[in-house]
């Protein structure tokens, strides 16, 4: 029986949380109707609770107050797609609700689980039911009922929430339409009551589950459990690299260091990466990176002789100190004073891939964050490249639907002006440059004719089924080719080919002058040529570019004007 939530143990709850959505993200995943590869709600859920648990694990909370507020402020600054904004809110109103307490009892808690509801609520422009809101709200609303009943158990308490958060999650079938259609419950909504389950099993002393995640790879390797003729490789290496851009691709880095060793970690951020590989060559691993950055900080151990050294009890350096120089580097990048102003407006966009990359930088925009589908963007790597621009106002460009929620957090979080335009694909953000006037006096013109803008274009996108799926009248089997256009589903084929003929007979019905091919880092320009000539075919009269866009999951983004 749990009567009193201290701040120790609050710690213990939201680290079980986490370790119990992250065991389970990928049933999140496959909760998506959408059957594109995308920033999964599972995924973005899990790595944004997973910044909380990267915070509270280096401090000891004194109370309930200091850790909620600690997981508060990481789940904000670490937020990643909508799912992952609005589980901040549910966290950072709960800490508001616990400010000031040293402990929490039943009531305290359930109310403040009520006062994060509450706070998602307000911050959600549109909140639609049948979400992860509804099933918050109710679990809330039975957390306090039962406590109000006279339930002195935190943990009869939360278990109550739990149970009514089902109940609702299984109603979201019914109360969504595209849920119903696809006959599936609401992944936020169940990505949210896993990690309060987690948080109960923490209460009643169960083990956390086993998380399979990569990121527990240990730096320094297990000597005991294996002899020296199991090491395959026999060099642990891990080093840190100053990278040599911030948005620097580390892919190819990625399949050499695989094809050269294995137990392969790559972590990173705006400023730096980080690299564990076992390997028998690690001078050749360390030469490669050096074409990604600077090389800082290097340490290689032997696991043949130091396997021998342990077995005979002696003591072995351990690269483990690697990681606080990491972290090091990363306050200090962290703590670099925001640019001071030198020009009224900075604009900062996301997308990925270089050449898309270059059409913003060429187009004025200041600063570019990498990130897109599959990849979204923490709040703090938007606030980062926000910091970074020397202007007064900062307008941001998320070019996706999953981005704008996080980017909107950050005008909380900087003195500068943030104004967010809300362009849902990399078309719509370039032609949304492309409308900027530098000179113009407010940045209120600016802002409107950047938003008005946005409707004059159409995106089409050609990518492939992450899995089989029945979706809006289409039988779509996993690996076939899909269209999309304004984000919904267009077609679906097995050739390629037939998709650009459609998507061209209906640039030509919208009488399209301009059409632009952006191709992915999977096409050739040969192949991107003949695809223009498609459209070329089909808009004798509009005027087809073809540009390397370099972005991962999307073969083509095609943009029509």
């Amino acid at each position: 029986m749990n009567e009193q939530i201290t701040g120790a143990l609050f710690k213990q709850m939201v680290l079980h949380g986490a370790a119990a959505i992250t065991a389970q993200k990928q049933s999140i995943n496959d909760l998506n109707v959408f059957p594109v590869p995308d920033g999964d709600t599972g995924t973005n859920m899990s790595m944004t609770i997973g910044a909380a648990v990267a915070e509270l694990r280096k401090t000891a909370p004194v109370s309930v107050d200091q850790a909620a507020s600690t997981t508060a402020s990481a789940l904000l600054r670490g937020a990643r797609g909508n799912s992952g904004v609005i589980l901040s809110l549910l966290f950072r109103g709960l800490s508001k609700g616990l400010k000031g307490r040293e402990h929490a009892d039943a009531a305290a808690f359930a109310a403040a689980m009520q006062e994060g509801v509450s706070a998602a609520y307000k911050a959600v422009m549109k909140p639609a039911e049948g979400t992860v809101l509804t099933v918050s709200r109710l679990a809330a609303k039975r957390a306090v009922d039962t406590a109000a009943e006279g339930e002195t158990d935190v943990e009869k308490v939360l278990e109550e929430a739990i149970r009514e958060g089902y109940d609702a999650l299984a109603q979201t079938v019914d109360m969504n339409p595209v849920l119903k259609k696809a006959g599936v419950v609401d992944a936020g909504g169940k990505g949210y009551l896993l990690i309060l389950e987690g948080m109960l099993a923490e209460l009643r002393g169960e083990p956390m589950p086993e998380t399979g995640e990569e990121t527990a790879v240990q730096d320094k390797a297990d000597f005991n459990v294996f002899s020296t003729e199991e090491i395959t490789f026999a060099f642990d290496t891990v080093f840190i690299v100053r990278k040599s851009t911030p948005d620097i691709s580390l892919d190819g880095l990625r399949t050499y260091l695989n094809s050269i060793g294995d137990s392969l970690v790559i972590g990173e951020d705006d400023e730096a990466f980080k690299v564990h590989v076992h390997t028998n060559i690690p001078g050749s691993a360390l030469n490669e990176a050096q074409k990604y950055g600077t090389l800082e900080l290097a340490k290689i151990e032997n696991m043949r002789t130091q396997h021998d050294d342990l077995a005979a009890g002696k003591h072995v350096q351990s690269v483990d100190d690697l990681d606080d120089d990491m972290s090091s580097m990363n306050q200090s990048a962290q703590a670099e004073a925001p640019a001071e102003p030198e020009k009224p407006y900075g604009f900062l966009a996301v997308c990925a891939g270089e050449g898309l990359a270059d059409v913003f930088r060429d187009l004025g925009a200041d600063g570019v964050v990498s990130g897109g589908q599959t990849m979204n963007p923490s709040t703090e790597s938007l606030l980062e490249g926000v910091e970074k621009i020397p202007a007064e106002t900062v307008f941001i460009l998320p070019n996706n639907s999953n981005i704008i929620m996080a980017a909107q957090q950050c005008a909380a979080l900087t003195d500068k002006n943030v104004v967010v335009i809300p362009t849902k694909t990399v078309p719509q953000g370039i032609t949304a440059m492309m409308n900027v006037d530098f000179e113009a006096p407010d940045a209120q013109s600016i802002t409107d004719a950047m938003t008005e803008s946005l409707s004059t274009v159409t995106t089409a996108q050609i990518t492939y089924a992450a899995r089989d799926s029945d979706f809006d009248g289409f039988e779509i089997k996993e690996g076939d080719y899909l269209a999309l256009e304004e984000g919904k589903l267009f077609g679906t084929d097995g050739s390629l080919q037939v998709l650009l003929e459609k998507l061209a007979e209906d640039a030509a019905a919208r009488s399209a002058s301009f059409i632009s091919l952006y191709f992915g880092e999977d096409v050739s320009e040969e192949d991107a040529q003949q695809a223009a000539e498609v459209f070329t075919a089909a808009c004798p009269d509009a005027e087809v570019a073809v540009l390397p866009g370099g972005q991962p999951v999307y073969y083509y983004i095609i943009s029509m004007e």
